[in-house]
């Protein structure tokens, strides 16, 4: 890895950026994610918004259609549709996206993070003249643990539209890593290693979702925390309730108490 790490990539002009997003039950957050790039779109590079999801899931399918239908300038939709049990190893979709990719980076992330105003040209910003392996904002805004009933979350459920944050409601915090969904990594080291594709475990399709610990597993094998970078609007929802769980209410309820004690 350290001499795939030592070579000089050649970068477009301007730069091309994959952001890498999944999405299961999630149609109400990924309403937020989606409408930021519509609203804030970049002008200093080419980005294609790639999200994983699955055709069980009919909201985010639903909510897929409405935006595929609007042309916005810099931005490609990429839609990929997995399996259920392929969708909830996240590494599956991650893997096969870096592989496939022709960008220069790729934005590997969550569909409850948001990309607000000037956060995609402040990337091509931080991103320009730089080679390291591996990136990530070094500042966030994120929500508290939002109820299921917030009307932060409700403003989308009912039916597929363009929605908007409060910043007010949003307090900043500083990553000390590439943690989950904040990590960006060279397009040339994305195709050549994909996402973690040389452990078994974590592109082995399930049939729950499984805890996303493998972005520690990628950041061994990429020989880095990452390195911190000056990126504006970034913005994440914070939310109690799990989507991508199932099982007994009772069960489901102890996970969002654990959640909210972890919060705290």
């Amino acid at each position: 890895m350290k001499t795939a790490q030592a070579t000089t990539p050649k970068f477009n002009d301007p730069l091309m950026v994959e952001v890498v997003s999944h999405c299961w039950n999630y149609s109400h957050l990924l309403a937020y994610q989606l409408s930021s790039v519509v609203k804030s779109p970049p002008t200093r590079l080419k980005l294609t918004l790639t999200v994983c999801f699955c055709e069980e899931d009919k909201s985010t399918v639903e909510l897929l259609e409405f935006f595929a239908a609007l042309t916005i300038p810099n931005v490609t939709w990429n839609w990929q549709p997995l399996t259920r049990a392929e969708l909830m190893r996240r590494a599956i979709g991650r893997h096969r996206a870096a592989r496939r990719s022709t960008a220069d980076w790729v934005w590997f992330t969550d569909c409850d993070l948001l990309f607000h105003q000037g956060c995609l040209d402040g990337l091509a910003d931080a991103l320009a003249g730089r080679t390291e392996a591996l990136f990530f904002p070094g500042e966030e805004r994120c929500t508290s643990m939002l109820a299921s009933d917030d009307a932060m979350l409700t403003a989308a459920t009912a039916e597929s539209k363009f929605v908007e944050i409060d910043p007010a409601r949003f307090e900043v915090q500083r990553p000390k890593k590439a943690t989950g969904p904040l990590q960006v990594v060279r397009g040339d080291l994305a195709r050549q290693f994909g996402y973690c594709g040389a452990i078994r475990c974590y592109q082995t399709p399930t049939d729950g979702w499984r805890k996303t610990y493998e972005d520690r597993a990628f950041r061994w094998l990429l020989g880095s925390h990452g390195t911190p970078i000056d990126v504006p609007g970034v913005y994440r929802i914070k939310h109690i309730e799990k989507g991508r769980y199932h099982g007994p209410k009772l069960m489901r309820r102890l996970r969002s108490e654990i959640r909210q004690a972890k919060a705290r």
